[in-house]
């Protein structure tokens, strides 16, 4: 356990140095590197390698589901693709695009004559992110922390091993080509250096946890670094009586079916008196597209073939192809239910009534809430962020998607001409404390 302690401290140690010249670049430097990155994805011969570390790692993957030891969510979430591939090089793109966020002067005050203080914007430092079988995380999680001058150290799901080191293999090779060292991006291997991550507090500056809800406890329980949550994500539908029935089914089916294993895709429809087209276009809809739908007492009295939902399906987030159904009363009655049973992810509503779609954006506590639009333009990528780290459920630092913004923070600069704190005060010389 020393031998490993001593290993990813070192690699700490040899990320903050090599993230400090990252930081001391110019813009259009990093903003290089990430172009870089995208060449390099593109290539024919590096995604030949890339998709067959990952066919590797999915051949794997899939025994064991069938075995019944990997869930068919995680294994949807590990396989790559040209098509992923693709949206990673735009994204980058994207990234690349965005104005500097480093040293930018966000506040520029005279204390007094000849004594001017700023607040510059800075690195965070040193990153260490654990996510799960999400290969593509890797270049995206990767690109916003060197657009931002930070180091990180990535521990990805055991499952997607293979696909994660040949990913970091092409991104340290293209900070080599492009002058940068390439220890400002480092692997870690196995849980036990995880372990020796988060015992790392004078070294690692946040951690970024991307699982389950127990996952991301377990992280917070176990480190005195900062810690930004990527947890579960219970998203809900609800269905206004003014909801268009076209619209309510297309945004249900896509909200639902486009990436089941999202943490952006739904698994709860509410629905409420008045609304009953729009739940007859929505449920005929899902069921077309092959999901299971559970219902209510209320919602199987109009659709006798739907499973019965139990209490337990409000707290549940699938992750596939299941959805639950239930009839709430009013709008409060659904805020409520979303204030119960959700996770602070992202919530929407399919309304013409603008007062209550309103209401419903004014009284939901999530970190996206959504009028008339499917819960899955919650990502980085979607909102023009380039990328994300994660989406964070939490309220402070960073929330909802987290990009560039989310992983830089300021440093208070003061320039005087030998003035001491001292001379200010009741009865002493008074700041003027203008701002520039």
């Amino acid at each position: 356990m020393n031998e490993t302690a001593d290993h990813v401290r070192e690699l700490a140690r040899k990320a903050r140095i090599a993230g400090l010249h990252l930081a001391h670049a110019t813009g259009p430097d990093r903003r290089s590197i990430l172009l870089a990155v995208a060449d390099e994805l593109s290539r024919a011969d590096v995604r030949a390698r890339l998709l067959a570390a990952n066919a590797e790692d999915m051949h794997e993957a899939e025994g064991r589901r069938d075995r019944g030891e990997l869930s068919v969510a995680l294994v949807d979430r590990l396989a790559l693709s040209d098509k992923k591939l693709d949206a990673l090089c735009d994204g980058l793109g994207q990234l690349a695009d965005q104005a500097d966020l480093i040293g930018q002067v966000q506040l520029e005050r005279e204390l007094d004559d000849d004594l001017v203080l700023r607040r510059v914007s800075c690195p965070l430092g040193v990153l260490g992110v654990v996510f799960e079988a999400r290969p593509d995380a890797v270049p995206q999680i990767t690109g916003l922390a060197l657009r931002t001058g930070n180091a990180v150290l990535l521990k990805g799901g055991h499952e997607a091993r293979r696909s994660n080191a040949a990913l970091v293999q092409c991104l340290q090779g293209t900070l080599r080509t492009q002058g940068f060292d390439p220890a400002a991006i480092a692997l870690l291997e196995d849980r036990a250096e995880v372990d020796a991550l988060l015992s790392l507090d004078r070294e690692v500056d946040l951690v970024i946890a991307r699982g389950s809800s127990a996952f991301v406890h377990h992280v917070q329980s176990r480190t005195t670094i900062p810690v930004l949550g990527h947890a579960e994500g219970l998203c809900h539908l609800y269905l206004h009586h003014s909801a268009s029935p076209p619209m309510a089914a297309r945004i249900a089916v896509d909200a639902k079916c486009s990436y089941p294993a999202a943490c952006n895709a739904i698994e709860t429809l509410l629905w409420e008196p008045g609304a009953e087209p729009a739940l007859v276009a929505t449920v005929a809809a899902l069921q077309q597209r092959g999901v299971e739908l559970r219902g209510c007492e209320a919602t199987r009295a109009r659709h006798p073939e739907l499973r019965p939902a139990t209490e337990e399906d409000w707290a549940t987030e699938y992750g596939d192809m299941i959805l639950s159904i239930r009839r709430i009363e009013h709008i409060d009655a659904a805020i409520a239910h979303i204030e119960r049973y959700g996770s602070r992810h992202t919530e929407a509503i399919v309304a013409d009534d603008e007062m209550a779609a309103a209401t419903f954006l004014a009284a939901v506590d999530a970190a996206g809430v959504f009028h008339n639009a499917s819960t899955r333009f919650a990502d980085g990528y979607r909102y023009g962020l380039g990328a994300e780290v994660g989406i964070s459920t939490g309220k402070l630092h960073a929330r909802g998607p987290v990009g560039v913004e989310g992983l830089v923070t300021y440093r208070w600069l003061l320039r005087g001409h030998g003035q001491v704190a001292s001379d200010y005060g009741p009865g002493k010389r008074a700041f003027k404390h203008r701002n520039r």
